[in-house]
């Protein structure tokens, strides 16, 4: 598996990517304005943003786009595999590269945590220091975990 910088050409396959993962995942965990939430976030013109930052990367296994991830400062924004990939260190692999390019400029990352991913982050370290919750339509509320890590210098 290779962890590479994500360039335009990559966008819809990235897409295809966050979608899957969260039509798949997160359905299990909230009701459909979440799920619905999170797609229309995640459209291109943001993934584009997101690779134009410089920030943005994905993880090759075979020549094939498995999983994403992106930061802003120190601030990891998404971590997202492909379903069947997941539990196999894939979303590790990805975090361990945002982490040593956090690392260079700040001694702390944050991240906000979808439910089905509070145990990967935990696992890694991070602890919850707050709750948010965002408003979606139909009286539908988004809870998530504010999580950081310390990470060695």
């Amino acid at each position: 598996m290779i962890y590479t910088m994500a360039t335009s050409i990559m966008a819809e396959e990235i897409q295809n990517v966050l979608h899957t993962t969260i039509k798949m995942v997160y359905s299990k965990y909230y009701p459909k304005e979440v799920v619905d939430f999170f797609c229309k976030h995640h459209n291109r013109e943001h993934i584009l943003e997101g690779i134009a930052s410089g920030n943005m990367g994905v993880l090759l296994d075979n020549q094939t786009i498995v999983g994403t991830g992106c930061f802003d400062r120190n601030h990891i924004t998404g971590v997202y595999v492909l379903p069947c990939f997941q539990n196999q260190g894939y979303g590790s692999h990805i975090l361990d590269c945002l982490e040593t390019e956090i690392a260079k400029n700040f001694p702390v990352a944050m991240l906000d945590a979808s439910l089905p991913a509070v145990f990967l982050y935990e696992h890694r370290g991070y602890k919850t220091v707050g709750h948010g919750v965002l408003e979606l339509e139909n009286d539908v509320k988004l809870v998530y975990e504010i999580m950081e890590k310390k990470l060695k210098s």
